[in-house]
């Protein structure tokens, strides 16, 4: 059987260099002003099979190392099969996040009367931000350099126009970001990120809020808050990306969305639950969770999801990838042992919401900082996770008396914002060499990590991330009051929104 395994490997090998040597070269598109195309040597195909495996550049090189002027290698233009099908796979995860598994997280953590009114909110989410994200967004986060395109008068803020609806997207490469997943593969997997980060906005507002309210405020919301914050930090001309701009002006790293998709998210939620106000009877009538199953199920779900989240933001299935893993799995478990530990010492009992609670806040805080850090690293992370949030949805909370529903602030907010401090002090180069790459050198993050002064740089762009969140959330809950109300009438709330708002209900019998 080991020999059958080593002979089917030379094999694959064989056929991927075969299918190398087979494409064509490119053509040149304008014969009158650009080089004739060169077939490339049997050395700078090989190159290109390396630089496969080791997700890096395909571009032709000569013996010098340079590029080779005229010459297309056969890989260039053509997406990676094992990358590729890594980022689809992990793009199905970030969904099974959203639909089923905050569905059922939140549906289980709200009363019953009101499960289906979170599941209808999570739906409309995928349905509305897939809209957006098709006919504008995608191009406002990641459209090509604004030096292109003058006509951009704010390139620190957006994208440009190329991609509306998706225009020019295909299954060939953008090499801005990724020289082996295909474009339209990276703009889903992107797209499952816009999804679930204003879904994650419900938790806090649940049971009061009115569905047509919600979804005006999440379009509002993406424009003015997720589409610029995530070109910001994840655009490779954004103003925040210290890994991959040379010319960023705050030197953050963010390798899976501690500022763009928790920060922006749990200080939202924060923000939309004060101005709503708290639910009737709140601090007077119990409002246990109606489901601990469902619960813990939906739980069980992100866990599995987030592999896709973190592990596929490495954009291939290589080192840093692992890495990724196997970070998220350690400060996940750890603080979903930690959390209802704590509750053990003061209480005498840990309870199912304390696992799930844990989880969910390890996995938060790790989140930007996965691929930058150790697995001892990771063990920190989930100690301070399982403490930190914890005492957010339990001592401030309880001080400040707001009605944060389903914790949205303490685990997303607090934990994203502790999780992008923490990047700061942990990362290291050891296992991310692109910390020290040429866009690095670049701006000096490099420098800036030699130092150890990254958490200056990570402060600075928490800081503008609460301040977009909260300004931006206050104005947008000013109009969606103006324009159509912001929450269903108190005997409404009495009935619960699934019967009111939906027409169904979870259960048979209330």
């Amino acid at each position: 059987m080991r020999y059958l395994r080593r002979l089917s490997s030379v094999f694959l090998l064989l056929s991927v260099f075969h299918t190398l040597c087979l494409v064509p070269p490119v053509q040149a598109q304008d014969a009158a002003s650009a080089p004739v195309a060169v077939a490339p040597s049997v050395e700078q195909r090989l190159a290109s099979l390396e630089a496969y495996i080791g997700n890096g550049d395909p571009t032709a090189k000569d013996s010098a190392g340079n590029p080779a002027e005229g010459v297309k290698t056969a890989a260039m233009g053509v997406a990676g099969p094992g990358h590729n099908a890594w980022l689809m796979t992990s793009s199905a995860l970030v969904l099974f996040m959203t639909l089923p598994g905050l569905a059922l997280f939140y549906g289980g953590l709200v009363r019953k009367k009101n499960v289906l009114s979170v599941v209808a909110q999570c739906f409309g989410c995928a349905g509305l931000v897939t809209i957006l994200w098709v006919v504008c967004g995608y191009t406002l986060v990641f459209g090509e350099h604004p030096a292109d395109n003058p006509s951009n008068s704010f390139p620190w803020l957006f994208g440009d126009l190329k991609h509306l609806f998706m225009d020019g997207v295909t299954s060939a490469p953008d090499a801005n970001y990724c020289y082996w997943i295909s474009e339209n593969v990276f703009a889903m997997f992107q797209m499952m990120f816009a999804i679930i980060t204003p879904a994650l906005i419900v938790g806090a507002i649940a049971e009061r809020m009115k569905f047509p309210a919600i979804m005006l405020f999440i379009t509002l919301w993406m424009f003015a808050v997720y589409f610029p914050l995530a070109h910001m930090v994840w655009g490779f001309d954004g103003l925040m990306n210290g890994v991959w701009n040379g010319t960023a002006k705050i030197k953050a790293i963010d390798f899976a969305g501690g500022t763009v998709v928790h920060m922006s998210s749990g200080w939202s939620a924060l923000v939309l639950c004060l101005m709503l106000g708290p639910r009737k009877g709140f601090g007077k009538t119990a409002m246990p969770p109606h489901s601990m199953v469902l619960c813990a199920i939906g739980t069980g779900m992100l866990w599995v999801g987030w592999y896709g989240f973190n592990a596929g933001s490495a954009l291939a299935s290589d080192g840093v990838a692992a890495n990724a893993f196997t970070t998220t799995t350690i400060a996940a478990a750890v603080a979903s042992f930690v959390w209802p530990l704590i509750e053990y010492i003061r209480n005498g009992r840990p309870s199912i919401l304390g696992f799930c609670s844990g989880a969910v806040a390890g996995l938060v805080v790790v989140t930007p900082a996965c691929g930058f850090i150790t697995v001892q690293g990771a063990l920190i992370i989930g100690v301070l996770a399982g403490i930190v949030p914890y005492l957010f949805c339990t001592v401030v909370k309880k001080l400040f008396k707001y009605d944060d529903a389903l914790d949205t602030f303490g685990v997303h907010a607090a934990g994203g914002t502790l999780g992008a401090l923490l990047t700061g002090f942990l990362a290291t180069s050891d296992v991310n060499a692109n910390l020290i790459g040429p866009m690095a050198q670049a701006n000096g993050l490099d420098k800036i990590l030699a130092n150890g002064t990254l958490w200056i740089e990570q402060l600075k762009a928490m800081g503008l991330t609460i301040a977009m969140s909260v300004v931006a959330t206050v104005i947008i809950t000013g109009l969606v009051s103006v324009l159509v109300g912001l929450r269903p009438t108190a005997e409404v709330e009495d009935v619960g929104l699934d019967l009111s708002e939906h027409g169904e209900a979870g259960y048979e019998i209330y």
